[in-house]
């Protein structure tokens, strides 16, 4: 295999010494797993990535999905991968066993959907939407609804989204207005349109279940008025048999990135025939969104880290094979007469190189971090530690969504840097990756959403029970790294970066307190910035806790890759985490430009 766009090395060493994904066998749910079991699964997925999916990944861009003659129209690949991924228990692999899963860690699923976003991120929203979707019928459906999508969705037959975007609305979810009227039979009449809907049509699948937010007639105004509904694109009849359900696919945005992946304008109701069946109870419709908007969020991350190993790999390699230019000598001219150099052989191109290999390292790190915290919550036997995990995901969510999608998009125009003109040039996959992760950022709740998530909900929540527990997490990591002598003045510096959110928040908080939310919301972008890369210096700290006790162990084999991840988290901690002192200077800074009525002169 080449695997040029996977450091695979690497993702080994963070699921197994990092992160220990073996140890959640050792959990009574997982306890049917065992570890070769999981790298057979993961090595499978690999091998189906490098023959299947990544060959097709700049076709899929040249051939973008397209909406003709009242249908979508995807790349015929993608009806191979999905079955060939459906059949490996990409779909059915975290489901408990009693719903028809294989109740994998979700660690496991997790790295399998990374390398399957490495090889080609334009396939896996197809499966992983039909799994969160089949994931929130189990959840909170009847056991009708559960009998009758559930089955389906697992097996790949019938495909899965979640509709929630409307026109007028955006992302202001309070303003929907697609309706429902309850019919004789307990079923409801949809009418509204939902746009932006992510693999919401295409001829590979038999049916499209959509979870679609919905008002009931007389709901409460705002979110407390929305519920939650099961609707078909094809409903059953008594037979057996489908038949349509009045859900009309009206178009497919032309996006600029992604473009093997379809998304769809979707109409409900146009002939007053739009049947939909209510899941769980009336005006709750948000709250059971979000389980399955935070799982995606969490898959936005992902994706987003995987783009940017894929594109620092291929700017990697492209650095190592371009000579150009020469050194400057000891007398300050160059020779011309020597031979050009490989452009890797200039400090500012390493620079560039190591700054990608460090946000995608960090970035793949905090993914497989939040896996966990979701593996240990859904396995934990005890309340409390069921409280605690789950809190952690709480306030790694907004993170884990952010930082890989933002971060990423500095890897992917860095890339195209090193690649000087060529790197513009659409012979070159680095174009590519930079449309690709472009919309990470505006998937599922734009950076400003998460960052006012994480500021005034997940900081806040429970009086900040939620950050001190991940502070407690650090700190703990910190004692372990004052244990290697190397690591000490890094765990003394991420230490006083801890000082210096409290400041911050100190400094935020009484605003709050005195019901001025605009003024303490007002830089959460700039909290979201800080607050990440803080995060990330504590994951890269850990992974280098475990590569000190790798070279401990005496590996020599292994030595120089353990001494790399130790280099690279001091150029992190050099280079990017330092970046958060102007962050904090800036967010304590009195002057209230953006609040200020007459700033609006200024436009």
């Amino acid at each position: 295999m080449t695997n040029n766009y996977l450091d695979y090395d690497t993702l080994q060493f963070i699921l197994h010494e990092v992160f220990d994904m073996n140890g959640l066998v050792d959990l009574d749910y997982y306890k049917d797993h065992d570890a070769e079991s999981m790298n057979m699964f993961l090595e499978a997925i690999r091998d189906l990535s490098e023959k299947e999916l990544y060959p097709y990944f700049a076709e899929m861009d040249e051939k973008p999905a397209v909406f003709e003659d009242g249908k979508i129209i995807i790349h015929p690949q993608i009806a191979v991968i999905n079955q060939k991924l459906s059949d490996a228990g990409i779909i059915a692999g975290p489901v408990p066993e009693e719903d028809g899963g294989l109740q994998m860690p979700h660690m496991a699923y997790t790295a399998a959907t990374y390398i399957i976003d490495c090889a080609n991120n334009h396939v896996s929203g197809y499966t992983g939407l039909t799994l969160g979707a089949a994931e929130l019928i189990m959840e909170y459906g009847s056991d009708i609804l559960k009998g009758i999508y559930v089955d389906k969705m697992l097996s790949g037959e019938w495909a899965g989204t979640m509709c929630l975007t409307e026109p007028q609305a955006g992302s202001s979810l309070s303003d929907i207005t697609t309706s429902a009227t309850p019919d004789a039979d307990g079923s409801y009449k949809i009418k509204g349109q939902k746009i932006f809907i992510s693999g919401g049509d295409h001829e590979y699948s038999d049916n499209f279940i959509h979870l679609t937010l919905a008002r009931i007639e007389g709901a409460p105004a705002g979110t407390k008025g929305i519920s939650l509904f099961v609707v078909p694109k094809k409903r059953i009849k008594e037979d057996q048999s489908l038949e349509n359900n009045d859900v009309i696919t009206a178009g497919d945005f032309q996006k600029m990135g992604q473009r093997g992946y379809c998304t769809t304008h979707l109409i409900f109701g146009e002939q007053d025939n739009c049947k939909g069946w209510l899941v769980g109870a009336p005006h709750k419709g948000l709250n059971y969104m979000f389980l399955m908007m935070n799982a995606a969020r969490i898959a936005v991350g992902r994706g987003a880290a995987a783009i940017a190993m894929a594109s620092s790999r291929a700017a990697l390699l492209y650095a190592q094979d371009r000579k150009q230019g020469r050194p400057i000598a000891s007398s300050g001219k160059k020779n011309v007469h020597q031979e050009p150099v490989s452009i890797m052989e200039h400090a500012d191109v390493r620079r560039m190189l190591l700054s990608q290999k460090v946000i995608a390292e960090g970035a793949l790190a905090i993914v497989m971090q939040t896996s966990k915290y979701y593996d240990l919550k859904r396995a934990s036997e005890s309340d409390a530690d069921k409280e605690k995990y789950g809190m952690l995901l709480e306030i790694m969510t907004p993170m884990v969504k952010t930082y890989p999608a933002e971060l990423g998009q500095q890897v992917c125009s860095d890339g195209i840097q090193i690649l000087g003109g060529y790197g513009f040039c659409s012979e070159y996959i680095l174009q590519q990756y930079a449309r690709d992760i472009r919309i990470h950022s505006l998937y599922e709740g734009t950076t400003g959403i998460q960052s006012l998530d994480l500021l005034a909900r997940k900081v806040t929540m429970q009086d900040g029970a939620a950050l001190k527990l991940l502070m407690k997490e650090m700190m703990s990591s910190i004692g372990g790294a004052k244990e290697y002598e190397d690591l000490v003045p890094y765990a003394t510096k991420l230490e006083s970066k801890l000082g210096s959110v409290q400041k911050v928040l100190s400094h935020l908080l009484p605003h709050a307190m005195k019901g001025d939310f605009q003024r303490f919301t007002a830089d959460a972008n700039l909290f979201m910035e800080m607050m990440s890369h803080i995060t990330i210096a504590w994951l890269w700290l850990k992974i280098s806790i475990s590569a000190a006790e790798g070279i401990n162990k005496g590996d020599s084999s292994k030595l120089a890759f353990y001494e790399s991840k130790i280099e690279c988290m001091k150029f992190f901690y050099k280079y990017e985490l330092s970046k958060t002192t102007s962050l904090e200077e800036t967010i304590m800074d009195s002057d209230e430009l953006t609040l200020k009525e007459n700033s609006k002169v200024l436009f």
